[in-house]
Formats: C-alpha cells, structure tokens, sequence
C-alpha cells in the first residue's frame, strides 16, 4: 500500500525505529499511540483509508522484522494494565500493551501467576504470545496456551471477541497471529495461584545432562539447560514448585545484585566485549566462562525465579525440534563446532514444552524440544546460523516467531499441519492485506 500522510497527523515523519538488537530497522511514516479501544480502531481505520498498512509493536524484543513498518505503527505502550480479575477461577483479562513484567506485578498483588513464563518479562502480553514465546516444562505449553480469550481490532476497525466458543477459528489461530489478523486489545488469561519455585543451578557436562535429560523432565517441574559450545561444559537450572503456603527463602538483595548485575551482565558483557575486540581469544573465554559456573540455590515467587535481566546484547535463532530428536540435532551440532568459521561466545540454551494444538505454535502436535543460540552483538554469524539451520531443517525444526530464520511461506507449510487453515483465517479477517509487512510476505505468503 502507498499513500498519504495520515489523516490528522503533522506532516512531520517520525523517527525511525529499531528493535532491542539492532537487527531490524524502518522508518513509519506515522506511530499512533491509542489509549482505548476505540483510539486503536481509528487508527486502523484511517490508516486503511489513507493507503497505508499498519502494524502493532510492543517492546521490539523480537529479532525478527515482525514488528517492523514503514506504514503506521501501532504503539499501545499507553494500552496497559488489568482489566479484570476473578481470583475464584484465576481468569484475568490484561490491555495487550501490558508488559510481562508488570504484569507480573499486579497478578502477585492479587496472589495469581502465570502457569509458565520465559525468561525475559520485557515483552509486552500481545507480543508474547503472538510470536510464540515460551519457558521450560515438559507437561507445560507456551504462552499462548494460556489463552482464553482475545478482542482484535480487525482490518475494518471493527472490534470482535473470539474464545474457544465464540469465533473459535479466529481464536485458535489468534493466540500465535503474528499480528496478521488484527490488532489484539486485550488478553484473558488462565492464570494460577500464585506459587514458590526452588531454584538449584549447578554445572555439569553435556553428554551427563544428556543422558538424565529425559528422567529430569519427566520429574521436574522446570528444566533447561546452557551449553558452552567450545567445550562440553554446561550450565543446568532445575526449578521445583512447592508446595502451597511455603514461605520462600530468595537471594539476598546484595547477593542478587553480584549474581545478575555484576557477574551476568557485567562482567560475562565484559568478557564478550574482548571476544569481539580480540575473536582468537574467544574459544579461551568461552571454557574460561563455563569453568566459573558454580551451584547457587534458593527459592522466591515464581515469576523472580523464571525471569532474569538480559543487558548484554545479541542476536538469536530458537528452533523447535521434535523431543526424540534432540540428542541427534546436539551431537551433530557439537560435532560441527570445530570448522566453523568464527567462535561463538555466547552459551546455546536448550528447553522443552508439552504439545499444544494451536496452528502456527512451534509445539503443534508434538512434544518439543528449544534449541537456541546466540552470538554477541557485532560479532559475525551468519556461518553459524546457517549451519544450525540446516541441521534441525532435517528433523523438521520450526524456527520461533520472533528469532532470526531464512524460512519462507513455502518451507514452512511443509512444517505445520495447518499453515493453510491459518492463512484462510487470514484472508477471511484481512482480505486487502492491511496488517501486512515484509516479513509477513516471507513466511505467510502476501494475503
């Protein structure tokens, strides 16, 4: 679409925008910033009107240019907060603008969690769930399984609820919608009491954690685990629920502070600043890491335990495997590490989920395995993306959403059952593309 300036907005262009990494940049020619749901639906309208496409942006944590417009940009960071609570049934309905982190907030204010979350809480709720963000746990789904209900705002601004029993095709393919069929305006949410989770970090060895990988899913909670990949040293964080009314025992505000502040972002951002500055070192620096890994335990409210503070800065591709194919994917992943062409700093992190059987979630119809792994901002790639790629391409890998991928329409209808029934549900809700991008265009197909 090409068009005018908006109706009702200065000539002047705003500034152009970028994600948290860096990777994905444009230039809107207008941000509207509604704070209702009649505010979002007038955006929509006029932007359609005056030729332009529109896309809602939360926080910008996502890699990809999911987020990314040079039409109107949707920012609901003035569309936040609760809506309601019922504390009987744990059902909470949330503005979409809402970030995690607040929103984890209000819910411990009301002695609700969420059931499972990742570990970042910068992400607002719409875009969480909308690309597919999840945390660990084999009987546990993403975020969006934790859906019960959505509003949109759609392509002709009108505003409609969809639940399993009302419009439930656009509400199974809404909770993982990309932003492709409408602008959510609020979230229902299944949450949970709230609850205490013990934490037991410690090092160990790949091919130990590999091994008990499976018997430790099975009986823990919560499990994942961080590998150095110049050697075979890993990282693994074990969290446990307890049982109700336990009182936690967390980290001393002075011993938080030296174990994320200053050793994780602090001095392990330090560390990767030299890699990048000196990259012959970095093999050095990577074992010299994982050697310094030492067992911390302790307990508090779930959402301190799942969340962590990520200052240090990266770029990211996050694949789902089939859960019987994660020790093949390791191992040949491990075995190419020696002839790449650049070292990797930064540790690959593995997590699981049960199956769920929403259409463009990385976990339909089968239980899964996460694979993802990172490079240092600024440091080359591209060699070690492709290589991941093409490995967990073989077993059928689905990349995240919101992490860096080459895949387009046509590979990844080839890996999810009901690519077509979401993109139906697409053309019946956008028929003119209104929510369209570049992105959307490569792994949608233009509507």
């Amino acid at each position: 679409m090409v068009g005018r300036i908006p109706t009702g907005t200065r000539s002047a262009r705003p500034a152009p925008w970028q994600n948290w990494a860096g990777t994905e940049r444009c230039h809107p020619v207008h941000v509207a910033r509604p704070g209702s749901v009649e505010g979002i639906a007038e955006a929509v309208r006029n932007a359609a009107r005056d030729g332009f496409t529109v896309r809602p942006r939360g926080s910008g944590h996502s890699f990809t240019g999911v987020a990314a417009t040079d039409g109107v940009a949707m920012d609901l960071g003035e569309w936040s907060g609760l809506v309601s609570a019922e504390g009987s049934t744990g059902l909470v309905t949330v503005r979409s603008g809402t970030p995690l982190h607040q929103l984890n907030s209000e819910l411990d204010r009301l002695g609700l969690a969420m059931a499972n979350l990742g570990d970042i809480d910068t992400q607002t709720v719409s875009g969480a769930i909308s690309t597919g963000t999840h945390g660990t746990g084999a009987r546990l789904g993403g975020l969006a399984t934790q859906v019960r209900g959505l509003e949109l705002v759609l392509a002709d601004g009108s505003m409609v609820s969809c639940s399993p029993g009302e419009r439930p095709e656009l509400f199974s393919a809404a909770r993982v919608g990309l932003g492709a069929l409408g602008v959510i305006s609020t979230v229902t949410l299944q949450c949970v009491p709230s609850f205490v989770l013990h934490a037991r970090e410690y090092p160990g060895r790949l091919d130990e954690i590999l091994e008990r990988f499976d018997e430790l899913t099975e009986s823990e909670d919560h499990v994942e685990f961080h590998w150095f990949p110049h050697g075979d040293r890993v990282l693994v964080k074990r969290n446990t629920r307890l049982p109700a009314g336990t009182a936690p025992e967390p980290m001393s505000r002075a011993r938080r502070f030296y174990e994320y502040e200053l050793m994780e972002n602090g001095a392990f951002g330090l560390v990767c600043r030299l890699g990048r500055a000196i990259p012959s070192t970095v093999p050095a620096l990577n074992r010299m890491v994982a050697n310094l890994v030492s067992e911390r335990s302790y307990s508090d409210v779930s959402h301190r335990v799942f969340t962590t503070p990520r200052r240090v800065r990266f770029v990211e591709s996050e694949y789902a495997v089939p859960r019987e194919s994660l020790h093949e994917v390791l191992r040949e992943f491990r075995a190419s590490m020696p002839t790449l062409k650049h070292p990797v700093i930064v540790p690959v992190e593995v997590r699981v989920a049960a199956a769920d059987d929403i259409p463009l979630s990385t976990a339909y119809g089968r239980d899964t395995a996460y694979i993802a792994i990172h490079q240092y901002l600024g440091m080359p790639y591209r060699d070690y993306f492709d290589r991941f790629e093409s490995i967990v391409g073989a077993v059928g890998g689905r990349p995240h959403w919101g992490k860096m991928h080459t895949l387009r329409a046509e590979d990844l209808a080839e890996r999810y059952p009901r690519f077509e029934d979401f993109r139906k549900v697409r053309a019946a809700v956008d028929p003119d593309g209104v929510f369209r991008n570049a992105y959307l265009d490569r792994v949608l197909g233009q509507p």
